[in-house]
């Protein structure tokens, strides 16, 4: 059965009644620790070039967990689950969460099930410790019309019952055509929340893609309370080129206002993993962006 309006709204409205009626102390035990993690596509290149050398680098800066943005024939960066995980523990990292597109070729509509080579995803997911498979993106074929989209929110739930299975959720996370596409005059964002089931549907923010699409970040945490356990953590400038009006650039020297929104994540967002990323680095190095924007967020609080 489809995940409904009426049990969104139910299942919100009980858990802020459930959180009013929460002792201060008791509401504080039960929320989990916030943790900081660095996406690897921040990095890509150099991922690309030396994927052992530069996690040494990254460890050394102090990061202890990061998201990974590459895994191809059932490798991360060139390395099977099992070897990625020896690699990551070596150097004291984690990776709770990875981006793996989920498309057409990963849903048999005639069986009315995952693809192998989907399972063997999830099942290296597992092997490496993550606790989100996130897809980063939703097919247009999938979102040609309402009732498309709806056909396959009903997958995304099924997938997070896949990942369960193995300890897991699954996730998306948003670009930008999300909060500018309109089906039956419903954003495609406002559709995917309100019909996947947050127990088993994570739904990770990215603050900066959404201003191309026209968005403001905070608007969309207070939306939707409680729905965003994960945050990519950005920050926005005008792009001086390129296709998209808006590029990253270091914490805190946009317009996102990058820490108010996490901040308010942690509120009423749910919000406990805050993943940087930034993808556009106005001639600085990638690696001394990364330093930066891990102090911005240690110097933040976090």
């Amino acid at each position: 059965m489809p995940y409904s309006r009426r049990a969104f709204i139910r299942n919100s409205v009980l858990a802020a009644t459930a959180a009013g009626f929460l002792p201060n102390d008791l509401l504080a035990s039960v929320k989990k620790k916030d943790i900081v993690a660095l996406q690897l596509y921040s990095v890509r290149d150099e991922m690309k070039a030396d994927p052992d050398g530069t996690l040494k680098k990254l460890a050394a800066m102090g990061y202890t967990y990061v998201e990974h943005a590459n895994y191809v024939d059932h490798k991360f960066y060139g390395h099977s689950a099992t070897a990625f995980r020896k690699l990551l523990d070596g150097l004291g990292l984690k990776m709770l969460s990875g981006h793996t597109r989920f498309g057409p070729g990963d849903w048999d509509e005639s069986k009315k099930d995952f693809s192998d080579g989907w399972k063997k995803t999830v099942e290296d997911a597992a092997i490496v410790g993550q606790q989100y498979v996130i897809s980063p993106w939703l097919d247009a074929s999938w979102r040609r019309t309402y009732d498309e989209l709806l056909r396959y929110m009903e997958v995304f739930n099924k997938n997070g019952q896949l990942c369960k299975q193995h300890g897991m959720k699954f996730g998306y996370h948003n670009h930008d055509f999300e909060f500018s596409a309109v089906l039956d005059n419903k954003k495609v964002y406002d559709i995917i929340l309100q019909n996947t089931d947050p127990a088993l549907v994570a739904q990770q923010l990215d603050m900066g893609n959404l201003y191309n699409g026209g968005a403001v970040a905070i608007a969309i945490v207070l939306q939707y309370p409680g729905r965003f356990e994960s945050m990519h953590v950005k920050d926005e400038i005008k792009s001086n080129g390129g296709k998209e009006e808006y590029e990253s650039t270091v914490l805190g020297e946009g317009i996102v206002n990058t820490k108010q929104v996490c901040d308010q994540g942690k509120k009423t967002g749910g919000t406990h993993y805050y993943v940087i990323e930034q993808e556009s680095y106005q001639g600085k190095s990638p690696l001394d962006c990364a330093s930066a924007d891990l102090a911005v967020m240690k110097k933040w609080g976090y």
